[in-house]
């Protein structure tokens, strides 16, 4: 049978958007190994094993998967409960665990009945995130930094509009962050959303765009419709760049530049239209956005989120290490050896470990934990990803700060020698 790389795709999207769903999980595993990847059939077994030990299906799975890789194929045994072996390290010293900002977002996503009424008002727009966060900056391990130009540019003039006023601070207007790819800028909005106590509405490219003429500025006008009838609202664009991207290099694509026309009108509003709408925006490039966006008014806030520091690390690596078999992990030698690794970097490390025990206790025929071998292992195999936007990043430091508006991004080069 051959198995579409479409179809596996779909497969993937659902079970990450349903990842408690076991029978979804099982046929995934099931579809991974008809095509002929063994590996990553044996992970998805293994989720369900670490769930629901000595399920029959995934433990049948494994089997069948082991022997195509070599291994012996004897019967899988049940995940025993093992105790962690930390050392030195106290995970539970805080009362309120910290959240990773590189969980998947369906962790966090909750259902909210009003917004779910008033989407029936709409007839025809888009598909589009909803949720009513409870997250807030507190639960972002780290980044200090961050959160601290956050609240001073954002959150504390809109909690107190009256101060912020007296001081000509606008609260039009919206926020950009930017920084490389997979270091948590989603997971920060949504804290953002969080702070505010609002409705999240999270919109993409394919939420926006339509092969139609004129439609694709109709779902940019629905979509702010939808967010202003949910007040207070946090409206929130990933890889805004897609949908905003320069005019300039749109000339031989009028519907993209009346893409951003649009949008450009929608967030100037007319009167009060847009009070108790916040607009939200993340990008890994900047640079390539369209400069009206980026006026007064606009996305005239930016803050850059860079790679986790040490505490970030510290969370991250926590959230992706619980709930596997684990011993004698050294957490400060994992936080000092991955400077540089982005979070979405760090949970592939914890994942490659992962995968090295689980084969190692396949062939061994018993569960053995995951070890400081096997993550010194997955380390070697998984270097940081994000040289290629650094260098980027690096070119616009250099030749595009004219305005100043990257003064943030030059000096984290700066420290990093890259300047």
């Amino acid at each position: 049978m051959t198995v579409s790389d479409d179809l596996l795709a779909g497969l993937a999207a659902a079970v990450t958007a349903l990842p408690g769903d076991v029978a979804l999980r099982l046929h995934y595993a099931e579809q991974l190994l008809a095509a002929g990847r063994p590996t990553e059939a044996i992970e998805q077994a293994g989720v369900i094993l670490t769930v629901n030990p000595g399920h029959p299906d995934a433990t049948a799975l494994v089997q069948r998967a082991a022997a195509g890789l070599g291994a012996p194929a004897a019967p899988a045994p049940a995940p025993a409960p093992v105790e962690p072996d930390l050392g030195a390290v106290d995970w539970d010293q805080h009362e309120k665990e910290i959240q990773s900002p590189f969980q998947p977002p369906f962790l966090v996503v909750g259902g909210d009945e009003e917004g779910l009424d008033l989407m029936e008002n709409f007839d025809s727009e888009p598909e589009m995130t909803i949720s009513r966060e409870t997250m807030t900056l507190a639960d972002v391990g780290g980044l200090d930094q961050v959160k601290k130009r956050i609240n001073e540019a954002f959150l504390e003039p809109m909690r107190h509009p009256e101060i912020a006023k007296a001081f000509g601070k606008s609260l039009r207007g919206g926020l950009l962050l930017y920084g490389p790819p997979g270091c948590g800028k989603t997971f920060v909005a949504r804290a953002i959303a969080g702070e505010l106590n609002a409705h999240f509405i999270s919109v993409t490219i394919s939420d926006i765009l339509d092969k139609f003429l004129g439609e694709s500025e109709a779902n940019m006008h629905n979509v702010f419709e939808r967010a202003r009838a949910l007040a207070p609202a946090v409206l929130f664009f990933d890889e805004v760049d897609a949908v905003g991207g320069k005019r300039s290099s749109a000339t031989h694509s009028s519907g993209m530049r009346n893409v951003v026309n649009q949008m450009l009108m929608e967030m100037d509003g007319f009167g009060s239209e847009n009070d108790g709408l916040f607009v939200l925006a993340a990008t890994n490039h900047p640079w390539d956005v369209d400069s009206a966006l980026l006026r007064p008014g606009r996305f005239d806030r930016m803050v850059l989120v860079l790679p986790p520091d040490e505490p970030a690390r510290e969370a991250i690596l926590k959230v992706h290490l619980k709930g596997r078999p684990i011993e004698g992990i050294d957490l400060k030698e994992l936080v000092a050896a991955t400077d540089g690794y982005s979070g979405a970097d760090l949970q592939h490390v914890c994942s490659t470990a992962g995968e090295k025990a689980m084969m190692a206790s396949i062939a061994a025929g018993e569960v053995r934990p995951i070890n400081m071998t096997d993550l010194r292992a997955a380390l070697a195999d998984v270097k940081p990803s994000i040289g290629s936007w650094m260098q980027s990043a690096r070119n616009v430091a250099a030749y595009g700060n004219a305005s100043g508006q990257y003064d943030d991004l030059v000096t984290f080069l700066t420290s990093k020698k890259m300047l």
